[in-house]
């Protein structure tokens, strides 16, 4: 299993310097979010320097407008070409907000038939993300938010699954039994790892209130061999670089700790 983190999770420093801390600090890559950093830039020369520092190992489609990058069907298709240019063998994206108007983006999900085929290419998946409950009256605002809905979807369709930890989290704190279902289809392809609690997503973990160790416990005695991705809010670290870093040390030697497989 690949550990990996999100730049989102140092979104504070510049690309450049968010892969060298990845590296200093020893993950195995990145996950890299297409954010107003690729605005009015060659987004494929950007990559393809950024991949001389630090692998990437998955690309998040962008959840916001961007300008160049046209609908969110136009930029996850952008996402897959970068993703098969640049070598990146994964691009994950949300799914459209019911909320939010999202209605054609809604309408075109359902028109594809197979999604590998249809937008992926070979060597790049495409994965969903399981999306959060938010606000005073717990509502997801995005579609397929129950898993046995996703579930369905994304087996008809031929679809990957990005498994979030704080999104499923935010709706049932003891998420694992939603975890092992999305486990046994053989869909998840990325997990994304961050605690959850009172009301605040990705929180450094014990900062919350999910099983976290226990979860990882029960990921270790699976077959799971693929990225697991540590995604948390900036504003969990002080901008301190030094104690940012050996924070994401400390981190990541839990995370292989509680992963490890036993030995003979």
């Amino acid at each position: 299993m690949r550990i990996s983190v999100s730049t989102g999770t140092l979104f504070i420093f510049p690309l450049r310097k968010i892969f060298q801390i990845a590296g200093e600090v020893g993950f195995d890559g990145l996950e890299l979010i297409i954010n107003q950093d690729f605005q009015k830039v060659n987004s494929r020369k950007v990559i393809k320097e950024l991949a001389e520092i630090m692998p990437i190992l998955s690309i998040h489609a962008p959840f916001m407008p961007l300008d160049g990058w046209g609908s969110p069907i136009d930029s996850l298709k952008r996402c897959v070409e970068l993703a098969t240019d640049c070598g990146v063998p994964l691009v994950n994206f949300h799914p459209p907000s019911w909320l939010g108007g999202e209605i054609g983006f809604w309408r075109w999900m359902y028109r594809v038939i197979d999604f590998q085929k249809e937008v992926g290419a070979e060597g790049v998946a495409v994965t969903l993300e399981n999306m959060p409950w938010v606000g005073r009256y717990k509502i997801n605002p995005h579609i397929l938010s129950g898993t046995e809905k996703m579930l369905e979807f994304i087996r008809e369709r031929n679809l990957y699954l990005t498994f979030d930890c704080t999104h499923m989290g935010s709706g049932k704190a003891n998420f694992i039994n939603d975890f092992y279902l999305f486990y046994n289809s053989g869909r998840i392809r990325n997990i994304h790892f961050s605690d959850y609690g009172h009301g605040r997503e990705h929180l450094l973990p014990g900062h919350g209130i999910l099983p976290l160790t226990r979860f990882l416990n029960h990921l270790r005695s699976t077959d799971y061999n693929e990225t697991l991705t540590l995604e948390l809010s900036p504003h969990e670290f002080p901008r301190d670089e030094r104690i940012i870093v050996e924070s994401l040390r400390e981190i990541l030697r839990y995370l292989r700790r509680e992963t490890a497989k036993a030995t003979p």
